[in-house]
């Protein structure tokens, strides 16, 4: 799936439209503990969190992820959007909860990270 699938399937708002929507989404994850997904991330990863400050993009681009996804409409930090369009990071932002997006994910047969990778 691209990112660009991954936004349709979650009807979220692009908030990064110069980012590259056809980056290819390998898996999902959903993790606030940025230690956390700094341990487990993965490259092309879709990463659900609430969090929206500048540490984000900065986990998100360490880890080469395909786009950080913010559910219930929170709003990301205008400093934040700003760094993701530098780094070439997608956000998009949903009104579905975290549940409901990873839900969506995992219907469509996105297959969660793996405990070995």
């Amino acid at each position: 799936m691209t990112v660009k699938e991954l936004c349709e399937l979650i009807e979220a708002k692009d908030m990064t439209p110069e980012a590259d929507k056809g980056t290819e989404v390998s898996c999902g994850y959903t993790c606030d503990l940025l230690s956390w997904v700094m341990a487990h991330g993965a490259a092309g990863m879709a990463w659900v969190t609430v969090q929206t400050h500048m540490n984000v993009i900065a986990v998100a681009s360490l880890m080469e992820m395909a786009a950080v996804i913010i559910p219930e409409d929170i709003e990301m930090e205008a400093g934040s959007l700003e760094k993701a369009r530098d780094e070439g990071i997608n956000v998009l932002q949903t009104e579905l909860t975290a549940y409901e997006i990873c839900a969506r994910l995992a219907a469509a047969g996105l297959p969660g990270k793996s405990r070995d990778a």
